[in-house]
C-alpha cells in the first residue's frame, strides 16, 4: 500500500491543487492593521472599511470615480528639461525618473484632465505621491500653469488634489521657483472670475502647502490628511515641546480655521458638485431621473393631476 500513499495520493493532490492564486488579493491597513480584500477596497475607493482611514489612490483612479461615467481626457503638459543641474546621490536622477515611471505608469508626479462631473465641465490636477513623493518640480509648475490656461481657455473651474512631500531637491533652486510660478497661475484664475478648488489629501508638505494648495477658493481635506510645512516630528525638535494631539491634520486645521471642509472621500464627488453649481449660479444637482407630468400614474398618496378637455359646442 506504500506505492498509493506515497505516490498515487500525492500525485492526485497535486493536480487539484495547481490552482494559480493571483497576487495582492489583500491589503493591510495603514491605521489599524486590518486585511482587507482587494475588490472590496477598490469599490470603497481605497478606504478602510474598518476604521475609515483613506488609503493612497493614483490620480487616474481617483479620476476615474470623479468625473461622470469615469470618462475624461488628458490636457498635455510641456515637458521640462531633464536633469538640469546634473544631479546625483545614489543614483542619477534620469535613473529615479525612469524607476518612478515604471513603478506608476505615469509620466510625472501630476496628471491634468478635462471632463464633466455633475455634467458641469471642468479642469482637474492631482499629484501622486508614490512618484517620488508627489516632489514638486519643473513638470509639476508646467502642469499647474497648463491646468489653467486650459481653464482659461474653455472658462472652466479648476480642481486640484495635492499630495506631495515638497519641493524636489534634485532640481534645487528650480523646484523653489514653481512655488512663485503656480502662485501667478492662481491669480491668472482669480482675473477671470474661474472657481479654483483644492483638495488637500495625505500629505500635503513643504513648499507645495506654502504655494497653490493652501490658494484656493475652497479649502477641502480628507479626513487624517497630515497638511503642513514642516513636519510635526521637526517642530517637536526644534521647540522641544511636545506638540498637541492631531497637531497639523485636517481635523485640527478645521478646527483652527484653516479648513472650509473636511470630506469623506466617498462623499468628495457629491460635495464638490454641489459647491462647484454653487459657483456658476447653476441650479442643485439633480439627484434622479423623475418621470415627465402625463407620462404615467402619480405615486400613491398624492393628488391626481386634473386631465384639461377641449370644450365641444
Amino acid at each position: 500500500m506504500n506505492w498509493i500513499s506515497n505516490y498515487v495520493r500525492p500525485k492526485i493532490n497535486s493536480l487539484f491543487s495547481r490552482r494559480e492564486v493571483p497576487e495582492n488579493l489583500w491589503t493591510k491597513c495603514d491605521e489599524c492593521g486590518t486585511m482587507l480584500f482587494h475588490r472590496e477596497l477598490t469599490d470603497n475607493l481605497n478606504v478602510c472599511t474598518n476604521c475609515d482611514h483613506h488609503m493612497y489612490l493614483s490620480p487616474r483612479e481617483r479620476f476615474r470615480t470623479l468625473f461622470d461615467g469615469g470618462a475624461f481626457k488628458d490636457v498635455s503638459v510641456p515637458a521640462p528639461p531633464q536633469d538640469p543641474l546634473h544631479f546625483r546621490d545614489q543614483k542619477k536622477y534620469p535613473d529615479r525618473l525612469k524607476q518612478a515611471q515604471r513603478e506608476t505608469g505615469e509620466r510625472e508626479a501630476m496628471l491634468v484632465a478635462e471632463g464633466e462631473i455633475g455634467l458641469v465641465p471642468i479642469v482637474a490636477a492631482a499629484q501622486d505621491f508614490n512618484f517620488m513623493a508627489g516632489s514638486m518640480g519643473m513638470y509639476v509648475g508646467n502642469a499647474i500653469l497648463a491646468a489653467a490656461e486650459r481653464a482659461i481657455d474653455l472658462q472652466r473651474p479648476l480642481v486640484l488634489f495635492a499630495a506631495a512631500g515638497g519641493a524636489r531637491m534634485q532640481e534645487g533652486i528650480l523646484s523653489l521657483m514653481q512655488m512663485p510660478r503656480t502662485t501667478v497661475a492662481v491669480d491668472m484664475l482669480r482675473d477671470e472670475g474661474l472657481p479654483y478648488i483644492v483638495v488637500l489629501t495625505n500629505p500635503t508638505t513643504g513648499g507645495v502647502t506654502a504655494s497653490y494648495a493652501m490658494l484656493g477658493d475652497i479649502q477641502i481635506a480628507e479626513p487624517g490628511a497630515l497638511i503642513c510645512f514642516a513636519g510635526p516630528r521637526v517642530i517637536e525638535q526644534t521647540i522641544r515641546e511636545k506638540l498637541p494631539e492631531g497637531f497639523q491634520r485636517a481635523e485640527y486645521l478645521l478646527d483652527h480655521g484653516m479648513l472650509d471642509r473636511v470630506t469623506d472621500r466617498r462623499k468628495m464627488r457629491d460635495e464638490l458638485i454641489s459647491i462647484l453649481r454653487m459657483l456658476r449660479h447653476m441650479p442643485a444637482a439633480v439627484q434622479g431621473d423623475l418621470p415627465a407630468p402625463g407620462d404615467g400614474p402619480m405615486p400613491e398618496g398624492l393628488p391626481q393631476p386634473e386631465r384639461q378637455t377641449q370644450a365641444t359646442s
